[in-house]
Order: C-alpha cells, then sequence, then structure tokens
C-alpha cells in the first residue's frame, strides 16, 4: 500500500518586509532629485531671461515730426531673408556748408528706452555741422519686434555700418562711431573689426555688466559667473583699440575703464551738463583727427580772356 505521506508542520517563512531605513532614503533621493530638476530649471530660465537684468527696450509707432526741430528721413534697412527691412534709423543731414559736413556720425544708443531719448544728444551732434545716422536695434523703437541681446545689438550695429559704407557709398574713413550706455561696448568692438574707422566716441559708458547682473535680486542663488554672457565688455578691448577716441565722462569721478584705454585718447569730465563744454571737446577732437573736408577743384572759366 503506498504509504500517507505525513503532513508538514512547519510553521512557513514570513514575508520579506521593507526595511523603513531603505523607505527613507529612497523619499530623500526622490526629494533631493526634485530639488535639482527644480534649481537646474530655475537657471535655464535665467540663461533664457538674463537680458532683461541689463537691456530695457521700449517700442515705438510714431515717428518724431523733427528731431528737435531738424529734419530728418526715416530709413528702413537691413533686410532679412524675405527682403523685409529688420531696422528703423534716422539720417540726419548736416546744414549746407557745415563745419563737417563730409563726416557721418554712426550713433548707437544704449540698450534702455529707445531713440526717442536719445534726440536731444542727436540735436547736439548736429549742431555741430555733422552728419548723423542713428537706428533703433531690434526690439527696440519701430524696428522689428525681436528679443534683444548683446549679440543681436552687435550685429544690428555691423549691419547699419554695411548700410552706410554700401548702400549710401560714404567711404569708411568718413565715418566716426559715437556710443553711449551699452553702445560704447558696441562701438569699441565695431572699430577692433573695423580699423579703418578713423575715430570713435565714447558717452557715459555702460558696459562690462557681470556686476550689475550679480547685485540683481533675481539672480540670488544662480552661478551668475558661469550663466551671464550679456557682459558688453569695454575694459579689456578698450586698452588695446588705438583707434583716436573721445572719453567722455558724466559722473564725479572719472571711470576707472578710462583711465586703462589706449592712447591716443582725450578725456573730458561732464559731471554736470554743460552744453558749451560738450560741443568745444567735440569740435576739438574732430578737427585733431579727422581729415579737413576735400577742396574741389578748380573749373577753368569760359569766359575770354582780354
Amino acid at each position: 500500500m503506498p504509504r500517507t505521506p505525513k503532513p508538514d508542520n512547519r510553521t512557513p517563512a514570513p514575508p520579506d518586509t521593507v526595511s523603513p531605513v531603505w523607505l527613507i532614503k529612497a523619499i530623500a533621493v526622490t526629494i533631493l532629485a526634485a530639488l535639482l530638476c527644480g534649481y537646474l530649471t530655475f537657471c535655464v530660465l535665467f540663461y533664457q531671461g538674463q537680458w532683461q537684468l541689463v537691456l530695457h527696450p521700449a517700442r515705438t509707432f510714431a515717428s518724431p515730426q523733427s528731431i528737435a526741430g531738424v529734419p530728418y528721413q526715416l530709413i528702413r534697412f537691413a533686410p532679412d531673408e524675405s527682403a523685409t527691412p529688420q531696422l528703423t534709423g534716422w539720417s540726419i543731414p548736416s546744414d549746407p556748408g557745415g563745419r563737417y559736413a563730409h563726416i557721418t556720425i554712426l550713433f548707437l544708443a544704449d540698450g534702455n528706452g529707445s531713440l526717442a531719448d536719445s534726440i536731444s544728444t542727436l540735436a547736439s551732434l548736429h549742431n555741430l555741422g555733422v552728419n548723423i545716422f542713428a537706428f533703433d536695434y531690434r526690439g527696440y523703437g519701430q524696428s522689428t519686434a525681436a528679443r534683444p541681446s548683446q549679440q543681436s545689438l552687435a550685429h544690428d550695429a555691423e549691419s547699419a555700418l554695411q548700410y552706410l559704407t554700401n548702400t549710401r557709398a560714404i567711404p569708411v574713413q568718413r565715418i566716426v562711431l559715437y556710443g553711449t550706455g551699452v553702445g560704447t561696448s558696441l562701438v569699441t568692438q565695431l572699430a577692433i573689426s573695423n580699423p579703418a574707422i578713423p575715430a570713435v566716441i565714447l558717452d557715459a559708458p555702460r558696459a562690462d555688466l557681470l556686476d550689475v547682473a550679480r547685485r540683481d535680486s533675481r539672480s540670488a542663488l544662480i552661478p551668475v559667473r558661469l550663466l551671464f554672457h550679456e557682459r558688453f565688455p569695454l575694459a579689456e578691448p578698450l586698452a588695446t583699440l588705438h583707434t583716436p577716441k573721445l572719453l567722455i565722462s558724466r559722473s564725479t569721478s572719472l571711470d576707472q575703464t578710462f583711465r586703462n584705454a589706449s592712447d591716443p585718447k582725450l578725456t573730458v569730465e561732464l559731471a554736470y551738463p554743460n552744453a558749451l563744454v560738450y560741443s568745444q571737446s567735440l569740435s576739438r577732437f574732430l578737427d585733431q583727427y579727422l581729415p579737413p573736408a576735400p577742396v574741389p577743384p578748380l573749373v577753368p572759366s569760359s569766359a575770354p580772356v582780354r
């Protein structure tokens, strides 16, 4: 007869239990991963929107009737792939017989507001008897809507110079660059890449902006030095630029950047507005470094000699 198996009276082993220590570690890792992802997302948002720390564009939709009573021509230039002009500029001719009618100033404005905020400066330059070409960067004034950056502003500055030399056929040797605010950095870079430019004017610089970004409360806990690239460098390139420079300081103490600028240079301190000193300084500078207007050849008289 087959044997009847004996019943197994052994108690089954209890199922494995989850260690509470492991659960705590898993929760901690999950929290740390979430915090890291959030921090990285915050850094990406800072990287993409950092231009807002130093650039504050304003849009305008109406052109002024005149530049402080001076007539001008509205210019649309720099077409894109669809042949649509991207930039809007103002061409302000000198008065007939102007002292510097053979010279054109390419004006590069600050990164705040729009070109309309520079009307008083443009009028003062016009009073010297010089031609002026000024424009709004993309994202500013009446130029095409875009997110501005150091790179886009530098590209627009180069486009304006090419417009003057190619479309308007103005010799680069008769173009003077004038920059204010962050435009001083753009002027310096443009002069370095175009050594035939005879002179540059830097007025109230707002450049080397890393410290500006670091002081902003929105950049707290962010590795600003690593991520920030809207710096608008000036000190280093200005120390190596040998193009004649007029450096205009608008503060009570001379900017250290100007102290280290290479020669030749003429430095003017205008802690308080002084139109006379301003115009005299520009005239002195232009007279010293710009060639005089070419003398037209004499045309022989057709009248008979008696």
